[in-house]
Formats: C-alpha cells, structure tokens, sequence
C-alpha cells in the first residue's frame, strides 16, 4: 500500500476498467460503415459497369479487352470471397453490408450472363435458368427470414466457385479443346445451381413450417399463462368473500344469543325482586 487515497492514484480501479469495457464492447459490436470488408464490397460494385464497358468494348470480340474484362470479372470474385469471410471474422457485420453485398454478388454475375448472351457467346437458357435461381432464392431468403436465416451449404459454395470458373472462362475468347471444357463446366455449373436451388427451397419450407409452429406454441403458453393468472386472481377473490360471510354469519347468532342471555338474566331478576 502507497497510502495514498484512491482519487489522488486516478479514482477507483472499478470505474475505469467498467467504462473501458462498456467502450471496448460497442467498438466490437458497432462496426462502422467504412471498414474493410464493406470496401471490398463497394468495390465489387464499382467494378461491374467497368466489367460490362470493357467486356463489350470494341464489340466484344477483342481478345485483349476481353482479358482486361476477365481481370475485372476475377477481382470482383476475389472480394466476394474475402469480404464475406473479414465481416465474420472481425465482427465487421453492418447493415449496409448485408444489402449490398448480395447486390454486388448478382449484379456482377448477372451482367457476365446477360452480356454473353448478347454476345452470343452463352446460350440464354442457360442465363434464364441461372438468374432465376438466384433471383428466387434471394426472394425465399426474404420469405422466411422472420423465422430464420437460410445458412450458406457447401453445395452452394461450391455451385458459387463453378459458376466463377465457367463465366470466366466464357468471359475469355477461348478456342479449341479450351472452348469445349468451358461448355462441360458451364453445364455443372448449371446443374449445381438447379440442385442446390431445390435444397434451398426445401430448407425455406421447413424453417417457415418450424417457425409457424413455434409462434403457435408460444401464442398458445401466452393464452395459458393469462388464463392460470386470471383464474388464481378470482379464487383469491372468491375465498375473500367466503371468509367474509363466514364471519358475519357466525357473529350474528352469537350476538343474538349473547343479548337473549342478557336480555332473560333481566327478567329473571326483575321477577324475582
């Protein structure tokens, strides 16, 4: 001990520890809008109207612009890739983040699909298919997500790498045995979004039926509980009154009786003056 009072030494060691641990919390769990994993995602967006110029620049049928586009189409990929991973790691999770990101993830894939096909490159079938899994999954997502949150599969990452793998190669002006693996790898990639669309679908109806079913529980132990504290509330009142008239009719036949006593103890006396 110094013997120096507490306030002299910077006040208690209590209040300061609570205070930095009160700030250390909200600076973990407020994440602000500039860190990096939204960058990331600000980024991605800002590169798909550079990939659609550089995609379709001269035509489209540049070898070198569509390599430039390719590069463009690659980094957007990249970040997709870190920027989902960084939020979850670093608690950097914001509510500009969950809009946009999806945003950024349909939007590059889409113009890629949509500027192929124009091209005609990419058979539009195949763009038809894909944007409408992704379009009808995002709005299922939106569907249940009162009761729960869809949660990522491995098949849909995996159905996310192929997808990258086939655009980009499509994006590339490949010839020969190239241009044909590009066709087989498309098609897995259409076949993992297909699949994977239905095992979306099937989780979303099982989560709203569990949710639903959960709220009717709850709806119903709420009822109960209001029924056991409205039935306990009357008893006590009814046990209330029935002490109540107990009493008064108990008192009233003694105090009858107690006056009859003293009213006969009177005449006996007076007739026997």
């Amino acid at each position: 001990m110094t013997g120096a009072p507490a306030s002299a030494a910077g006040g208690t060691g209590a209040t300061p520890a609570s205070r930095g641990g009160k700030l250390g919390a909200a600076a973990v769990h407020q994440a602000g809008l500039w860190n990096i994993a939204n960058i990331l995602t600000m980024v991605r967006l800002v590169l798909v109207p550079g990939f659609v110029l550089l995609l379709l620049h001269d035509g489209g049928y540049d070898p070198v612009w569509r390599s430039f586009a390719w590069a463009a189409f690659a980094v957007a990929m990249i970040t997709d890739v870190f920027d989902g991973h960084l939020a979850r790691t670093y608690n950097l999770v914001t509510d500009f983040g969950k809009i946009a990101d999806p945003i950024a993830d349909k939007a590059i894939m889409g113009a890629a699909l949509i500027c192929l096909s124009v091209l005609g490159d990419l058979p539009w079938w195949i763009t038809g298919v894909i944007l409408f899994r992704e379009l009808g999954i995002t709005l299922m997502r939106f569907w249940v997500i009162r009761h729960s949150v869809i949660p990522a599969s491995r098949g849909g990452k995996l159905k996310t790498l192929a997808q990258g793998i086939a655009v980009g190669m499509y994006v590339l002006a490949l010839t020969g045995p190239l241009a044909t693996l590009r066709f087989w790898v498309m098609m897995a990639a259409v076949v993992l979004t297909v699949v994977t669309g239905l095992d979306y679908v099937r989780q979303a109806v099982v989560l709203r039926r569990r949710g639903l079913a959960a709220e009717r529980a709850a709806a119903l132990e709420a009822v109960a509980a209001a029924a056991d504290s409205s039935g306990a509330t009357t008893g006590g009142e009814c046990a209330a009154e029935s002490v109540d008239g107990t009493s008064t009719d108990l008192v009233e036949p003694l105090g009858g009786q107690i006056g009859g006593g003293v009213a006969g103890g009177r005449g006996t006396a007076e007739a026997e003056r």
